[in-house]
């Protein structure tokens, strides 16, 4: 899996500086390299007696790679793991043979623990920078794709209940090319994208560069190649390797945006909301328990 010029930041640092390594740290470093995925989960300590070096070695390790610490460096290794794994390496990943009690508290307690990493460490400025975006635009367009259509569909669903003129685009559909190319200047382009990063949202995140579009992206992970176009980005990272993806951190970056939107557009928000809930009433969209009978 591993070659003598990996892209990736953590790996890429780690054979740049192995020539100036000691000996200990080169053998730390090769462990690395050959074995990331039984080295995300190792702690320090584990780590340590692994490759028969001190705990001392390995902080010394990462802060000489420009890691503050363990933890960030944990973090760079496992995004990359993560960008790697197909769906049969992440069965192999996961515990799919305890109890489902267990499971399911292991699953609660790992997206508390994302929630609580996000909330510590995103950057409020950038999240309200996004939001202006959203309130001055004059056009909107989601744009997701396979999984992260998901999300997309729920960002665009959401958005269209607080203000007009929001378009939901599917990546993998060749329309979205057409849609791209007659936005107006002024349009605003959001791509969600998670792991493993489906390169049609790429080409059309190339495409929004070149055409001179606002561009916001969302993903799970720095390592998510459309950051690289993106104005603005916002980051979803998991503290753990999923077994499928990581919905509740997007989930929860979704909510804030459309909850401050909405605190925003004060009159205009109830007046838009009126005209929609009038076109419900009139197409009989939802339903209404006072105008329906039950037969039994």
């Amino acid at each position: 899996m591993m070659n003598d010029q990996p892209s990736h930041p953590a790996m890429k640092g780690i054979v740049e500086q192995r020539p100036s390594l000691t000996p200990k740290a080169r053998i730390l470093g090769n462990y690395i390299l050959k074995n990331p995925r039984k080295a995300v989960f190792m702690t320090t300590k584990e780590l340590a007696e692994t490759c028969d070096v001190s705990e001392a070695t390995v902080v010394r390790f990462v802060s000489r790679l420009g890691y503050k610490g363990y933890g960030a460096f944990q973090q760079a290794l496992r995004d990359f793991v993560d960008t790697e794994l197909t769906l049969l390496d992440r069965t192999d990943l996961s515990d799919m043979q305890g109890p489902g009690t267990d499971r399911l508290r292991r699953v609660v307690f790992e997206e508390m623990d994302n929630l609580k990493h996000f909330f510590e460490t995103v950057d409020l400025n950038v999240l309200n920078r996004v939001v202006d975006f959203l309130a001055k635009s004059n056009s909107i367009y989601v744009i997701g794709s396979r999984l992260s259509y998901t999300f997309a569909y729920y960002l665009g669903w959401s958005l269209t209940k607080i203000r007009p003129d929001v378009r939901i685009i599917k990546g993998s559909d060749s329309t979205s090319i057409d849609w791209l190319t007659i936005a107006a200047p002024e349009s605003l382009v959001i791509i969600i994208a998670t792991t493993r990063y489906p390169n049609e949202l790429i080409r059309l995140g190339k495409m929004v560069r070149r055409l001179g579009l606002t561009l916001i992206v969302i993903a799970d992970s720095a390592l998510c190649p459309l950051t690289h176009f993106a104005h603005l980005s916002l980051i979803a990272p998991s503290k753990n390797i999923p077994f499928i993806g990581n919905p509740t951190t997007i989930s929860c970056i979704i909510n804030y945006l459309v909850l401050e939107l909405a605190s925003r557009n004060g009159g205009r928000l109830k007046q838009h909301q009126e005209k929609l809930e009038q076109a419900y009433l009139e197409n009989d969209v939802l339903f209404n328990l006072d105008r329906e009978e039950f037969g039994i």
